[in-house]
């Protein structure tokens, strides 16, 4: 058997007369770096994270407040300007009015069983429309007519297109509106009513629907939809071939005139 050799431990002597000691078997430093078991130490995180955040909100914040303030004057300027377009053209809203409407036919029929009635109309009227302002022109599209009775839809007619100049009016004569329409029982009973009493006769509401173009010297507005209603006209029910004058209560038969904005589905 080979005999094993040791390394002595004993301290050895230098040349110099220090005294060293040498341990070639204590491990190295190196196998303690690692540990599986060991907790990482705290390392604090940097705030760098932070930093950008608020800097972000600072940036959008920002974002917001000149979006809000470039928003603010420019309806701060269109108002200014339309303020002074107001005084400077003074505008007015154009007039309509129906001197004349005559009633050649109003007949409610309801068959002998009651299960269906029917109504049918016409209607013989002008139209006149008036442009009161010096420096605006109005080009209309064409008009939509519709005739009501207590609410009830009892004809329809068209007018064709036309403009109006500065201080200018235009007359529609023989203006017709017609209809044979089959009525629900609700409706039945509202114009039976209304036919029954005595005083006034019918009562008849027309209404013209279409879009204007505004002109201002050389410039000229998108199409804005305006509804033209007049009401309160009343006239009694020819019992024969002779067409019977219905008058209006309104004073001078003028009528009504609004804007209709539409927007997406819903119109104001």
């Amino acid at each position: 058997m080979s005999e094993r050799v040791f390394p002595s431990s004993k301290p050895t002597t230098a040349t110099n007369g220090t005294t060293t000691t040498t341990n070639p078997s204590a491990p190295s430093n190196k196998s303690h770096l690692y540990n599986p078991t060991a907790r990482p130490p705290y390392r604090p995180q940097p705030h760098n994270r932070h930093r950008r955040s608020r800097s972000g909100r600072s940036l959008c914040c920002c974002c917001c407040f000149w979006t809000i303030l470039t928003l603010l004057l420019l309806l701060l300027i269109a108002a200014i300007a339309g303020t002074a377009l107001y005084i400077l053209y003074r505008p007015h809203r154009p007039t309509f009015s129906i001197p004349s409407l005559r009633i050649h036919r109003f007949n409610l029929t309801t068959s002998t069983d009651s299960s269906t009635s029917h109504v049918s109309t016409l209607l013989n009227l002008t139209i006149i429309s008036k442009n009161p302002n010096s420096h605006l022109s109005f080009f209309y599209d064409p008009f939509t007519l519709s005739s009501f009775s207590t609410d009830v839809l009892v004809g329809n007619g068209t007018l064709p297109a036309f403009s109006l100049a500065k201080k200018n009016e235009t007359s529609f004569r023989n203006v017709v509106i017609s209809g044979s329409n089959d009525l629900d029982a609700e409706s039945v009973n509202a114009l039976r009513s209304d036919l029954k009493k005595k005083s006034g006769g019918v009562a008849l509401k027309i209404e013209l629907d279409t879009k204007v173009t505004v002109k201002v010297g050389s410039l000229k507005t998108k199409k804005v939809g305006i509804r033209v209603t007049c009401d309160d006209i009343k006239g009694a029910v020819p019992k024969g071939k002779t067409p019977t004058e219905a008058i209006s209560s309104g004073s001078s038969n003028k009528c009504k005139v609004d804007l209709r904005i539409k927007i997406w589905k819903f119109t104001f």
